[in-house]
This record gives C-alpha cells, structure tokens and sequence, in this order.
C-alpha cells in the first residue's frame, strides 16, 4: 500500500508502483495531468468532494509545436491499462467556456475492466470519454496520437453510484459502459442546448452504454426540455437506458440524431419503460 503526501507528484508515483498496488490518496486538490499505465492498480481518495485531481487543457490549446490539443489530448487523467479500480474521489477539468475553447475532458478510460465507485467526474464539454477511439480516428490520428491512446481494443467500463457533470456529449466514446444508480448532472451552457451521452460503437459491438437506476439532473438554470438523452456519434452509437429517472430539463424528444445526418436511421437507442413523444426511432426492447 502506497500512502500519498500533499505535494507529492502523481505521475512518478503512478509509473513506478508495482501491478496491483493499493494507492491511497489523502483529502486535498491534485492539480496535475496524469497517465495510468500499470495494470490492476487500486486508487482511493478520501471523498468525491474531498480528493481532487484537477487540469485544464481544452481543445483549442495550443501544445510546444503550435498545434491545438484537440479532444484526446485534454484529459486530467487518462487510463491506460486493465483491471484499474478508483473509489472516492474527484476528476476534474476546470477550463470552462468550451464555447470559445472547445471540449475538455477530465477523464478517458483505456482500459479494459475498469471500475469506478463513489466519485465525481466534472467538466462540460466531453468530461468522460469512454475508450477506445472510433476506427476513422485511430486512423486520423496515426502520428499525432500516442500509441496508448489509440489502441484498437475491447474496453469494458463500470460506474456505481458516481456523480457526472457536463454540458454537451459529456460522456461519450465506444467504451461498454454500464453506469448503476449514477447521479448525471446537466450544467448551464452558454449555447442553450445540451446532450448528456454521444455512443460512437461500431456495429460489430452488441454493447454500448447502459443506463440502470441512474437519475438524470441539472443544476439550476438549465432550461426544461434543453437537454438530450442522447445523440449517436458515429452511425451505429448504442445507449441503454433502464428504469433511470428522467427531470424536466430532458427533452420529450429524448434524442436527437446528430445534426444533418441519417443516423437516426441506424442508431441503436433504447429506453425502459419509453415515455410518449419520444423520438420515432427509439426502442422500447433490445431484440
């Protein structure tokens, strides 16, 4: 078990713990970007609101060489290997106006049988990003990207009773996900508009994203009806939502097609039990 100070560096004390190490982290504010890249590591804070690993990159920042960071490279903390657990703590990305600076993630999962418990994810624009990377991307991004974060791979992901904050497409990627009994909280956005998951999957993946007993929230401020459950990424993006409590700040509409394309025609959007006036292409069962 490895018992982290105030003021101690995260990314060396990430590197070089041994696989399976215990990393306990005490109450106090973090403010590093880190990589995790030792398998089957566990990491406990001391409370959601209390242990705080904080950046803030945004997509339109430039990097040493004069490029903008874009999406991927944004993270507070990116996970990079299997069998990683968190529980009781905070990942936050506090850049703020992603309407001038575009998306901010606070964190990206890699990995394979992740598990997080008891923590807050916080940001607004893209604050959870569910790896691995669309194919088109893996591709786009060959020589920009690290090899790490484009790896072409299974990703399985679990949150229990996490707290999730964003504005637009905050949880999003081709992870299979299954958020149980998560709290997931719109955040005012300059633009009026907001969508709490964008599933990329491809169709060769029979999971998604599943919702089971979470309660959709927002904060004050957030118009009714603003807010989408979702809209699909790439063409065949899947979401399932189960017995979830839905607020008044979520569209009737539930979903929204992305834009101009005919993905409504190909994504694949469940929600139990189905309210009325729901989109004509969303599906009460998975057959």
């Amino acid at each position: 078990m490895i018992c982290v100070l105030p003021g101690d560096n995260l990314q060396q004390i990430f590197d070089f713990c041994p696989p399976g190490e215990t990393i306990i982290l005490p109450e106090g504010e973090f403010r590093a970007k880190s990589v995790i890249r030792t398998p089957g590591v566990t990491i406990i804070g001391a409370g959601m609101d209390k242990t705080v690993l904080i950046w803030d990159d945004y997509a339109k920042k430039l990097d040493d060489s004069g490029r903008e960071l874009v999406t991927f490279r944004t993270y507070t903390l990116a996970v990079c290997a299997d069998n990683v657990t968190m529980r009781d703590l905070a990942v936050v990305n506090d850049a703020l106006t992603p309407e001038v600076k575009g998306q901010e993630v606070a964190l990206s999962v890699y990995g394979d049988s992740f598990t997080m418990e008891r923590c807050r994810l916080a940001s607004t624009q893209d604050t959870l990003f569910l790896g691995p990377l669309p194919d088109d991307l893996i591709q786009r991004y060959d020589g920009f990207l690290p090899d790490e974060l484009r790896l072409r791979k299974p990703c399985r992901q679990l949150f229990r009773d996490c707290l999730i904050e964003g504005t637009v497409d905050f949880i999003f990627g081709c992870g299979e996900a299954d958020f149980d009994g998560c709290e997931i909280r719109s955040l005012r956005d300059a633009r009026g508009c907001g969508y709490a998951a964008a599933p990329s999957h491809e169709l060769r993946q029979i999971r998604g994203f599943t919702f089971r007993r979470c309660a959709f929230t927002s904060e004050p401020g957030v118009e009714e009806g603003s807010i989408y459950l979702a809209r699909p990424w790439r063409d065949y993006g899947m979401c399932v939502f189960e017995d979830c409590a839905i607020g008044p700040h979520i569209s009737p509409l539930g979903f929204d097609k992305w834009n101009d394309t005919d993905r409504d025609k190909t994504a694949r959007f469940y929600e139990s039990p189905l309210p009325r006036g729901r989109v004509p292409w969303a599906r009460k069962n998975i057959t």
